[in-house]
């Protein structure tokens, strides 16, 4: 039995939301599991990008993120893995900051879940999968879709919500020609904040929730300000801070924030912007002799699919 699950790229934090918010963009991997019937095949693991040319540097042993999220939902029904083979379509650009590990978590997931019958509703494939990733800002939106608010609880539960995200609101995302680590970028954070700085995160969370649902965009240009991830992340992401400084003042500009733990930047604004953005981040990147891919996206609302 084959099974394909195409699972969607995801933007998490905007902003003022570390750990808890992100949305979906359509941007996919598709992650495809098959059980093999020669005894001592082992497994396999083949991962190629959209061009269908060969990646490496990502293990292709059992130490993929891939495999270890299928061995724990085994794991949970009192299983261990048969031989199998995996494939990894991978159009999600590695280390990037767009949840390309939590497109495979989640698709590898799904797919095992599909090929045991389904023992594993919604709540668990949530939990294993934050398990696994440690946090689910990139998770939730990455199996259900949309722009999502969550939680990881003391229990491995999550909880989450759905929020409308408004049509008028374009999602521009600009991806540099290098890579960040994760762990890279999640070193540089400090182990605690001062009391000011979690008060100020705070109020631009509530206000963040209020913005989409009201569509208030004077609201949403305070909301995407933070003080937990990105003054200290922003070292790691060179050109960062004048794109910023670039974009805000142009009209129809409604926030810049890092995409995840960077080096991708997404830009939120008007139509009317979509050009200027373009301009000003390429040039601005120029400068300092980095390219960047820019695509103005529309958000992913299904979240992960079997194929």
């Amino acid at each position: 039995m084959k099974v394909s699950v195409k699972v969607p790229a995801t933007i998490a934090n905007l902003g003022c939301g570390f750990d808890c918010l992100g949305l979906a963009i359509p941007i996919y991997n598709i992650i495809t599991l098959e059980e093999t019937v020669l005894p001592g095949s082992g497994v396999e693991i083949t991962i190629i990008s959209e061009n269908d040319e060969e990646i490496v540097n990502i293990p292709t042993d059992k130490n993929n993120i891939c495999y270890k999220a299928i061995e724990l939902l085994y794991g949970y029904i009192g299983q261990v893995p048969s031989e199998m083979k995996i494939t990894i379509k991978a159009a999600i650009p590695v280390a990037r900051g767009l949840g390309s590990s939590s497109s495979v978590i989640v698709g590898g997931l799904i797919a095992a879940n599909e090929l045991l019958g389904n023992p594993a509703d919604e709540s668990v494939l949530l939990s294993i999968a934050t398990e696994l990733e440690g946090h689910p800002d990139n998770i939730t939106p990455a199996i259900v879709g949309g722009l999502t608010l969550s939680s990881l609880e003391d229990d491995g539960s999550v909880i989450y919500r759905k929020l409308e995200w408004p049509n008028d609101w374009k999602i521009t995302v600009c991806i540099p020609d290098y890579e960040l680590a994760t762990d890279i970028s999640r070193s540089v954070l400090p182990n605690e904040v001062c009391m000011k700085d979690a008060v100020f995160n705070l109020t631009r969370s509530a206000m963040f929730i209020e913005a989409v649902h009201a569509c208030d965009t004077s609201l949403m240009k305070l909301a995407l300000k933070d003080r937990l991830h990105q003054p200290y992340r922003t070292k790691l992401v060179p050109g960062m801070n004048s794109v910023m400084e670039n974009l805000k003042h142009t009209e129809g500009i409604i926030g810049t924030v890092l995409c995840g733990a960077g080096p991708s930047i997404a830009v939120f604004s008007n139509s009317s912007a979509l050009d200027n953005i373009r301009e000003i981040v390429t040039n601005t990147w120029n400068e300092i002799n980095v390219s960047t891919k820019i695509q103005t996206l529309p958000l992913e609302e299904t979240g992960a699919v079997k194929i």
